[in-house]
């Protein structure tokens, strides 16, 4: 088990080493890269905490015991990883070839933007989801857990434990955090290697970073407006960008203006609803 000390300690590290790999990328590309090195990094590193609220969702209604959640973000983090270095690498081999494939990675943004402000605070239902309903269809499965086994036997069937579905649904959920996380950070940076660095060094604390988050999601009740508006705004600069570019200076003082502004609102809101 991960406790709060552990967790406070790892999570200023990881935060700290990534930060500090602002350093390195201004020694190795310059000033400008490592602006927009920071300013993906703050994204991925803000996105980072609404996926950890719905992994914390996932483990909470699968009742994962909390000393097996470690081996459920080990893979989860992985598969995170993997998927961003492969969108990533596609993505800036489409948009060199497909100047239009940027205008298009504005609009989704600006779409998924709207969709986090139309959601609000509904909730994501783990049991509802399709990929469940066929995992559950397909795979024969238990409702039992069995230590940190992934498959179990019961009447000599052999079975797929809670476990298991819980890391194909993370796993799902690492596609759909890609799917959203990845034309945001080029619309900052084209380099892969910035891009992915700043999405890596987001990830790498990830599971410090759950263990500390999971369970304060209402004390950040205004984080998805604040993604939803920062996601618009890098939406709309993708689609500017043929006309006008706006300075990496810019860019990351409005992220940094956002995060703050949608953090002390949401601080805010709660000292209000405790004193009331």
């Amino acid at each position: 088990d991960v406790g709060p000390r552990e967790a406070v300690i790892e999570s200023a590290a990881w935060i700290s080493i990534g930060l500090a790999f602002t350093g390195v990328i201004a020694i190795a590309f310059g000033g400008a890269a490592s602006g927009e090195y920071i300013s993906g990094y703050l994204i991925e590193k803000s996105l980072s905490v609404d996926n950890v609220f719905v992994w914390a969702l996932i483990l909470s209604f699968y009742k994962i015991p909390l000393k097996y959640q470690h081996r459920v973000l080990f893979w989860g983090i992985f598969g995170a990883l993997v998927m961003r270095l492969g969108f990533i690498m596609a993505g800036v081999a489409v948009i060199e070839k497909f100047d239009f494939a940027l205008v298009l990675f504005g609009l989704f943004l600006v779409w998924t933007a709207w969709g986090l402000i139309k959601e609000g605070d509904e909730e994501f239902d783990p049991e509802s989801s399709r990929a469940m309903k066929l995992f559950h269809r397909v795979v024969p499965s238990t409702d039992q857990h069995d230590g940190q086994k992934l498959f179990t036997k019961v009447n000599g069937k052999r079975l797929a434990t809670p476990l298991f579905a819980v890391i194909i649904l993370i796993e799902l959920t690492d596609v759909l955090f890609a799917v959203d996380s990845v034309p945001a950070v080029l619309g900052v940076s084209r380099e892969q290697f910035i891009a992915f660095s700043s999405n890596a060094m987001a990830i790498l604390g990830l599971r410090a970073l759950y263990f500390l988050l999971a369970g304060l999601r209402e004390k950040f009740s205004y984080l998805q407006q604040g993604l939803a508006v920062i996601l618009a705004f890098v939406g709309v600069k993708m689609l500017i960008a043929h006309w006008y570019h706006i300075p990496i200076a810019v860019s990351l003082l409005v992220i940094v203006g956002i995060l703050a502004t949608s953090i002390a609102a949401s601080l805010r809101s709660l000292r209000v609803k405790n004193n009331g």
